[in-house]
Formats: C-alpha cells, structure tokens, sequence
C-alpha cells in the first residue's frame, strides 16, 4: 500500500430533493480532479471510488480493497442558492476520523468553494502523510455563468450512465449550457466525448458522428488546451479516423503529463504500447491504472488483452472469464476470450461460441471470421475456405469492416502472404483504423519474420521521440538555508509554543517564520524527518507531561491535560502519546511515581 493515497468516497447528498444527485456527485468528481493535480499523493479513480456509492462497507474494508490509507467522505446539501459541505478525513486501517470540516457558501461562489476545500484537505493529508508540494490553486473557475455550470454538471451525470438515452439527454444539457456559455470548454469537451460515444457505439452515422466530435474536441482545446480529457479524446481521434498511431501515443502521453491519475489515459497508453509490442511501457502504464483504479472491469480486460498479446493464453482467458463474470455483454472480451479458445486447440469450443450469446451482442462479422480462423486452425481447408469466402462477400458491404480485417488474419493463417500484406498495404493507404488493432496479433505470427512485416511495423508503430527531462534537484532548500531555517523554526516553537492552539496548521507554522509552506513540509520531513503532526506532538506530548508530573494539575483529568498541551481529539492523544514514549498515559504516570 502506497503511503500517500486517498479515495474519495461518493459525497451523500442531503438535499431535500433526490434531483440533485448530480450536483453532490459533480462535487465529488471535482475534489478528486482537483487533488489528482497533487502529483506525489495517488487518488483512487472515479470509477472504483463510485463503487461503494450508496454501499454500507466498513472503511478499514473500503481501504483494503481500493489499496489506499486514506478515505475522504463528506455531504453536500443544496437549497436555493445556498450550499452546506461537509468532509472529513479517515485513516482507513485505524478506522479513526482526525479532521473534519463544514462549509456554509453561496452557489455563486462554487469554484472558490472547490478549490478551498481541495486545498484544506491537501493540506491536512500532507500534515498527516508527509511532504509532497501542493499548488497555489487546485481549482480554476471554468465560467461566470453558474446556470451553465449546473447543467454541465448535469450533462455529466447522465452521460455516466453510458447508454444512448442518457447520452442524448445529456447532449441536449451540454447543448444548453453553451448557449448560455459558448467558451465553457469542459461542455464542448462533454459533448464531443457524447459524440464519440455514439459513434464507437453505432448508435449515429459513424463518419457524421466522428467529424462532429473531432470539431468539438478542437473546439475544446482551443479554449483551454490544460484539459487532459480533451487530449485525451484527441488520441482517440487520431487512432480511430486517422489511423495515426505516433499522434494518439503523443496526445495520450500529454493527458497523463497533465494529470497522472488521468485513469483513462493510463489503460489507454497501456493499449497502445501493447499493439506496439513495447511490453516494459505496456505494463508500467497498467500496473499504474491498477494502482489508480484497482477494481476497474476496464483495467482488467486491458491487462488479460496483454496477456493475449503476449501469448499467455490461460491467463488471459483466467482475466476475461472474470470480466464477462461481472458484465456478460462485454462484446471485446467475447472476441478475445474466442481468440485465446482457438490459440490453445479448443476449436469446438469457438465454434459454437456465439451459439449460446444473447444475438443483440454477436456483431455478424465477428462471428463470421471467428468460425472461419477456428476452421483454418483445425487444419479443415474445406470449411475455412468456405467462410473465406462468405468473408470476402461480407467485407464489400457497407458494415463489412469487422470482416474485412478476418481476411488478414486468414490470409496469415492460410499461409498467403502476399494477400495478407495486399489487405496491409490498402488498409494503410485507406487510413483503416483496425490496421493498428489488428496488425501485430498473434492470429498473423506467421507473417513475423517476413521483410515485410518488419518493414510495415516500423512505419505503422512510428514512436516519437523520448522527450528529454532537465534533472532538477529534490532539495527545495540549499544546505546552508536549510540550517538557517530550521534554527529559526526550533528557537520559535520553543519560545512560543505554538502547539499549545489545537489549531495550529502547517501553513500558520510557516506564516509565523515567513516560510512558504511547500518550503516547511520539505524541511520537515526532509531534514527534521518528521511530518507536521509529528513534530507538533511531540512537543505537545512533552507539554502533557510536565502539566502530568505538576502537582498541582492533580485535579485535573487526563484528557483535560492533553487538550490544555494542545491535543483536540482523545484517539490522537494516545496514538501520538503511545508512539513518542511506548507507554500509555496511565503507564508514564505509574512509572513516575
């Protein structure tokens, strides 16, 4: 388990209408953006945080399987114009809450809101966790028009639910809010990602539904080119209507420079360098998608297509037998579990795979070239060269693309080489998107050692080049500042006893010694060796125990001596108290007298 981790759990919405469900959900998902910009602290995805909505799970079990330290949980309630947040941190294994905040604000004033709250909570992790740098805003306003950010958040909401009357509910809200703002980019970005939907779906024209979202995502990025998800989506474009892998791994890699919890665009650079081969890239991009989103059926089927790709057949099927588990319409993990079936001489079995499948999920031409390859592969000419047949006749109608891309794999299979790099040579010239998915699948090894097959790879997988990074020092102060301030911190806490105010934070500490509080975490944990709470405690343990061992505290409880040293919660007192000085308070008294 990572040591700086948090999940934000979805926030209860206790407004009096269940209709603002959107707006406590948008909140959460804007404190998750806004902290995943904290590059050393790891943020649990949407997806897997999402999970527990609405779910009564212990938290200490909600850490366990998300793999994070920290939960986050809070409620937002909406009435009028008028907002009530609340939040509060958890440390999962301990199960103990050790802050808590509540908000009373105007709607008008959300994003000030978010960004408050996203900074109080960084702030509070980094005291309890250790030193990471947080930025001077985590939370930028996206429009002056806060009816228009309503109905953004509203679009969202529906298009989560991702089916294709939800989503034209929610193209017609992304509509609404930019005629009230035409230049909020994250609704062009929302609709344009609408638009690819529909189009990878087949639920508009293909080539209609792809132009409107390649026009939006420019659109998008023109007025705010900071938005990983518009660069995202770019990646997407460039794959699927331009066939241009260096150009989708260039925008992929830009999504996740601009957020690295960006879960979406770390499966999608996993994908990408799988097809490419670049297996150490494939699996660093995965392990950090598991690490984000560790509960995620997408995650999981672009790590058991890994496996595919990389001919561990079994644990591959082991991956997608999981997936279709969870969701028994998952239409590639169909295709793919057929793949591995006929990889590992289970001929029957593919065969009559599709036989026993809901037909609203058999997509015609991959139950075409799957039987066809089962019957290639069983070494049965008659039977395969009939359904290459029907292939061919499938692959000239206008749905025909899945099958054309069977007649590569046929071709390879059959051992006919020169018809295999025809169907290459015409897919490239023809920008056909399904060249990258398919041109490096194990279905084609007999094509590997081929001149040719070299030669098309280096042309198809085209990477750009490593971008070179200026090695910059970790130390944020130099040797000589860094005594100087530390001797200026020491000398001020002695003198003053700041510890003393329960409210105390890092950032009044490093106001009091005109420091920037980046600079005091640094110092702290780098050269001091402690976090912020462990240093204040410590100095409020010594506090407790001279007040203790003072006679005439005698009258006073234990408990009244820990907060009048500067502790506010019992549970901190004795965590702090036991781990300075290996005793409990009753023990240390004992042992004095």
């Amino acid at each position: 388990m990572r040591e700086k981790t948090i999940a934000v759990l979805p926030f209860v919405n206790m407004s009096a209408s269940e209709e603002n469900e959107y707006f406590s959900d948008g909140m959460t998902e804007e404190i998750i953006n806004a902290l995943a910009r904290i590059r050393s602290l790891r943020v649990t995805s949407r997806t897997s945080s999402f999970f527990f909505k609405n779910k009564n799970i212990p938290v200490r079990q909600i850490g366990q399987e998300l793999k994070v330290n920290t939960i986050l949980e809070g409620s937002v309630r909406l009435a009028g114009d008028t907002l009530r947040i609340t939040a509060q941190l958890i440390q999962a294994e301990e199960d103990f809450h050790f802050w808590s905040e509540t908000w009373d604000r105007k709607l008008e004033n959300i994003f000030e809101i978010q960004d408050e709250i996203s900074l109080l909570i960084a702030d509070k992790l980094r005291e309890h966790m250790g030193h990471f740098e947080i930025q001077e805003h985590l939370v930028n306003k996206q429009t002056d028009n806060i009816t228009a950010y309503e109905l953004f958040l509203k679009a969202r909401f529906y298009f989560r639910k991702w089916n294709p009357t939800d989503v034209k509910t929610a193209m017609e809200l992304y509509e609404k809010a930019l005629e009230l703002d035409p230049r909020h980019a994250e609704s062009v970005l929302g609709l344009a990602d609408c638009y690819g939907f529909m189009a990878t779906a087949g639920f508009m024209p293909v080539e209609a539904a792809w132009g409107k979202a390649a026009e939006l995502t420019y659109k998008g990025l023109e007025l705010n080119d900071q938005l990983a998800d518009g660069h995202y989506q770019l990646a997407n474009l460039h794959f699927f209507t331009a066939c241009d892998y260096e150009g989708a791994l260039k925008e992929g890699l830009l999504a996740i420079a601009l957020n690295p919890n960006f879960i979406e665009a770390q499966q999608y650079l996993a994908f990408l360098y799988t097809l490419a081969g670049e297996k150490g890239q494939a699996r660093q991009h995965l392990d950090m998608a598991l690490e984000i989103d560790p509960i995620s059926q997408e995650t999981l089927f672009f790590s058991a297509y890994f496996d595919y790709m990389t001919e561990n057949y079994p644990e591959a099927l082991r991956k997608l037998d999981k997936c279709l588990d969870h969701n028994p319409r998952n239409i590639p993990a169909h295709s793919v579990k057929c793949y591995c079936l006929i990889k590992m001489g289970r001929y029957e079995e593919a065969l009559h795979y599709f036989d026993h499948l809901p037909q609203d999920i058999v997509v015609p031409g991959d139950k075409l070239g799957i039987t066809a390859l089962a019957y290639a592969h069983k070494n049965d000419l008659e039977h395969a060269n009939q359904f290459l047949d029907e292939l061919i006749r499938h692959a000239a109608t206008p749905e025909g693309f899945r099958s054309s891309s069977f007649l590569y794999f046929m071709y390879a299979v059959l051992g006919e080489k020169d018809k295999a790099f025809e169907w290459v040579r015409e897919a490239r010239d023809h920008k056909f998107s399904l060249l990258l998915l398919h041109f490096a699948d194990p279905m084609v090894n007999a094509l590997k050692k081929d001149p040719r097959f070299l030669q098309y790879q280096k042309e198809i997988f085209h990477l750009p080049e490593p971008q070179k990074i200026k090695k910059t020092s970790k130390d944020l102060l130099d040797a000589a500042t860094t005594k100087a301030y530390v001797g200026r911190l020491i000398r001020f806490v002695e003198k003053e006893k700041p510890y003393l105010d329960p409210g105390l934070s890092l950032r009044s500490l490093a106001s009091a010694i005109d420091i920037h509080p980046n600079q005091l975490s640094w110092l702290l944990n780098e050269s001091i060796g402690k976090n912020f709470n462990e240093f204040v405690n410590y100095y409020r343990v010594e506090a407790f125990k001279q007040l203790a061992t003072d006679s005439t505290n005698a009258h006073l409880s234990l408990l009244g001596l820990a907060y009048e040293s500067g502790f506010n919660s019992k549970t901190v007192f004795n965590t702090y108290f036991k781990k300075e000085t290996g005793l409990t308070p009753k023990q240390f008294l004992k042992e004095q007298e």
